[in-house]
């Protein structure tokens, strides 16, 4: 054990390890053109909290209702090639160095409710070889603000939950994280959190 107690560091995807934003949208725009529909509103702050933060069925649950609708834009997902998406995501400042540092003491793993595109830019950004364990909507029953996801994790590496540290940005991760009894980080977000975090660096601080 670490002489602070923890042993693994997990980190959500979209807001923390990479601004997404963009490659949100436009994945949920590309499916709103698919169905023939109109472009989402950027402007809509509720949309674009629920397209950042909650797994995709659940995302096409909010915006389609009609069950007709909602496979109709299932299947409009699952024919969107996400490669065409990640230039549109920008890596988080200092995060590969961040990972750099913890890698050798720490275990490392991802807990995000993206599903099936998370491999794909883990490698596209070199980042893969960082986590021991890649914990996506795909992989569980119930994903984020669920806590099965994290267990999830804690059970792969062996450890108690209080050994943990989770770094999210939304609400649904401080709410999977309180759920599962680990330890939450708030970065870059004013949420209720064992600590908050304006930059990736910050963690090492608070590791010792």
């Amino acid at each position: 054990m670490k002489g602070n107690g923890y042993k693994t560091v997990i980190y959500d995807c979209d807001g923390v390890m990479f601004d997404s934003f963009e490659a949100n949208l436009a994945f949920y725009d590309r499916i709103m053109s698919l169905m023939g529909l109109p472009p989402l509103d950027r402007r809509d702050g509720e949309q674009m909290r629920v397209l950042h933060t909650y797994a995709n069925r659940e995302v096409l649950r909010y915006f389609f209702l009609d069950e007709a609708l909602f496979n109709e834009a299932v299947r409009a997902a699952a024919a969107i090639d996400y490669r065409d998406l990640v230039p549109y995501m920008r890596m988080e400042e200092g995060f590969r160095e961040t990972l750099d540092a913890l890698a050798p003491r720490y275990g490392l793993a991802v807990c995000t409710n993206r599903s099936t595109s998370m491999d794909l830019v883990l490698e596209s950004f070199g980042l893969a070889r960082y986590f021991g364990c890649v914990m996506t909507a795909s992989k569980v029953a119930n994903p984020k603000p669920h806590p099965e996801p994290l267990l999830r994790v804690i059970d792969h590496y062996g450890i108690a939950p209080a050994e943990a540290l989770f770094v999210g940005d939304s609400d649904v991760d401080r709410q999977s994280a309180q759920a599962a009894g680990v330890p939450f980080i708030a970065y870059k977000a004013n949420l209720p959190a064992f600590a908050r975090i304006g930059r990736h660096e910050e963690i090492l601080e608070l590791l010792g």
